[in-house]
């Protein structure tokens, strides 16, 4: 009896404090039959003391235990046993701040290498926050050191394989749509500007930076400034697309906003991005080749992190005129300027790309045709050149 016990469970002994990672139904299935326990071993051909041992969650069953218990009760393996979806405490790195006094706040999680990085969904903007399902809930911090708990929503695997890419282009929540319907692989895009983007990627805390530093017409890519930014990280650069970026008005465009002179006139008011976004050192070339003051500029100092929020504050009436992608513009059915065509880069450090089989989905997906006629679709995207590798070299 006792070998016949010891060969139908794993030697492996779950300890009290530590509850298995499996969902365990064996007994609400068995019960439902109404069998007793002893009725189920005969079935299976295990003993009583091994079905009560299952059932109690003092040892994992042996996949030859599991499948003849299956089998005894006419239904599958994972009927019987399942990993859990959630409820694992974890520990990781807080991403930002908490609010102060709140309770359990919403999360989404990342494990890029060693580090998982701990990401709070309040205070992101109702974009992120609502489109982004929670990995998790924060449940303790400490504050000193930046470290929180998080009660897991969802089961580690799921946290691993997602890929998290920081940059502007609101294309990237399609991509992730494109991706989730044929793998497992989740992409989450952080929206942010080049400078920023290029930062996270530095410290570690995202997987790809997606950036558009130069003008198409100069011939002239900022790839210096790139390689002096990346300095010593092994990275490719994967072309996203072209488009166009210019200046978003209101529908109609009921100023008769044509160039930048115009947002000098006093009934004109600008939204700006921030310092070191591509669309900033537009605005900025535009301005200084017109020899246009900031100062003369009504709302230069007016501030959002990305071309969705500047179309939002267009939108709304709370700005006449911001430098974005046509994309935004015709998402917020707004009118768009041209001012130029650029190339919208990913940058992906090469040991995340040999490591991670999402990011090389995401490539098989941006060049899919499916993803590149819906992008076109939105306006002001060329996929021609969609997934080359740039050369980053000077």
């Amino acid at each position: 009896m006792i070998s016949d016990f010891m060969l139908g469970i794993m030697a492996l002994k779950q300890e009290s404090q530590n509850p298995p990672e499996y969902e365990n139904r064996l007994r609400e299935k068995r019960q439902a039959l109404g069998l007793s326990q002893k009725q189920l071993a005969d079935l299976a051909g295990i003993t009583r003391q091994a079905v009560s041992a299952v059932e109690a969650n003092q040892y994992s069953p042996a996949t030859s235990v599991a499948l003849h218990l299956a089998r005894a009760l006419r239904c599958r393996v994972d009927d019987l046993f399942s990993i859990k979806s959630g409820g694992e405490v974890v520990e990781g790195e807080l991403m930002g701040s908490l609010p102060d006094g709140a309770g359990p706040l919403r999360a989404q999680l990342t494990q890029i290498g060693d580090r998982l990085l701990v990401r709070p969904l309040d205070g992101v903007g109702e974009l992120m926050s609502l489109r982004a399902t929670a990995d998790g809930l924060i449940i303790a911090a400490s504050p000193k050191n930046k470290r929180v708990k998080v009660k897991l929503l969802k089961d580690r695997e799921t946290v691993r394989r997602k890929i998290v890419v920081a940059g502007c282009d609101p294309a990237m929540f399609l991509a992730a749509e494109h991706l989730r319907k044929h793998d497992k692989d989740n992409l989450v895009p952080c929206l942010m500007g080049n400078s920023i983007a290029l930062g996270a990627l530095k410290r570690g805390e995202v997987h790809a930076a997606g950036v558009h530093l130069a003008d198409e017409r100069s011939g002239v890519w900022n790839r210096p400034d790139l390689q002096r930014s990346l300095r010593d990280m092994d990275c490719m650069a994967v072309t996203f697309a072209h488009w166009e970026e210019g200046l978003i008005v209101r529908h109609g465009n009921p100023k008769r906003i044509r160039e930048v002179a115009d947002l000098t006139r006093p009934n004109v008011r600008l939204v700006n991005r921030e310092k070191g976004s591509g669309a900033r050192r537009l605005l900025d070339r535009q301005l200084q080749t017109a020899g246009i003051p900031t100062a003369r500029v009504k709302g230069y100092g007016d501030e959002v992190l990305s071309h969705l929020e500047v179309a939002s504050r267009v939108k709304v009436g709370l700005a006449d005129a911001g430098v974005g992608v046509r994309s935004a513009a015709a998402i917020c059915g707004l009118d768009f300027i041209p001012m130029q065509r650029e190339r919208y880069d990913l940058i992906i450090p090469k040991a995340h790309y040999e490591n991670l089989p999402g990011l090389r989905t995401l490539l098989d997906t941006i060049v899919s045709k499916p993803f590149r006629e819906e992008l076109e679709a939105l306006g002001g995207y060329d996929t021609r050149e969609s997934g080359k590798v740039v050369e980053m070299t000077p």
